[in-house]
């Protein structure tokens, strides 16, 4: 699999804190942002698999859902997050 624990554990120890911290809102969007660049990549090889279509739209739903609630609680965590990951230009 392309995302195996280590790689999780080094996410989360990067964007949560520590590699046990897998609840915090930073580290599940790092971690959906690294599965949404693996699955844009093989759509881009791969045009007419629309059930990897489907799943990418629901991570970037599930993404921007934790990114508004990051920005309602917390400002200041979110713009730092943001400027980690590169999401807006």
């Amino acid at each position: 699999m392309y995302l195996d624990t280590v790689k999780k554990k080094e996410i989360f120890a990067q964007f949560g804190g520590n590699d046990v911290n897998t609840g915090m809102a930073e580290s599940q969007i790092a971690l959906f942002s690294t599965r949404i660049k693996h699955l844009t990549e093989h759509l881009k090889k791969n045009k007419k698999d629309f059930s990897t279509q489907q799943s990418l739209i629901k991570l970037v739903g599930k993404r921007r859902d934790l990114l508004t609630y990051l920005q309602k609680n917390d400002i200041a965590r979110y713009r730092a997050i943001i400027e980690k990951l590169g999401l807006r230009k």
